[in-house]
């Protein structure tokens, strides 16, 4: 079960997804279907590192442009190898169907930073360019802060 959980290169919803959740009897059936193994599962896969990332294929080898763009802002952003794990559900069909399940989200890929659901691409991009994701991810300690540039002497 979950062949890959295996290494490919935290768990609180968030408001939104919570929100959700109560709100729509077609996730509370979702719940249900989620076993509390493959629950469990994924729990201690979310929490185990302070990024984490469920993604069609691998940071080296995308296999979609939604994954393959969420990979390049973890990049942009300076998020340290050592702190970021990532699971390809392309290697799994239980586990491309419950990670939606377990956040209630209906796509791949999908963020967790210290275990909280972040969101899919769409929600990843938009933080990054709000400047949302940098200051969520230096909160964390997952990448460090630009250093300061001097200002040029005044002529």
């Amino acid at each position: 079960m979950f062949s890959a959980l295996r290494q490919s290169s935290r768990s609180s919803l968030t408001a939104f997804s919570a929100s959700r959740l109560l709100s729509s009897p077609r996730s509370a059936t979702l719940l249900r279907a989620l076993s509390t193994e493959a629950r469990s599962k994924i729990d201690g896969a979310v929490k185990a590192h302070p990024i984490v990332l469920f993604m069609k294929g691998t940071p080296d080898l995308p296999q979609c442009g939604f994954s393959r763009a969420v990979c390049q802002i973890l990049e942009v952003q300076g998020v340290k190898p050592e702190k970021m794990n990532t699971f390809n559900c392309l290697e799994d069909a239980e586990l491309r169907e419950g990670i939606k399940e377990f956040s209630s989200w209906p796509t791949i890929p999908q963020l967790y930073l210290d275990g909280e659901f972040i969101g899919g691409c769409d929600i990843v991009l938009a933080m990054h360019q709000s400047g949302e994701l940098e200051e969520a991810f230096l909160k964390a300690g997952v990448v460090d802060p630009l250093p300061e540039v001097p200002e040029a002497p005044k002529a």
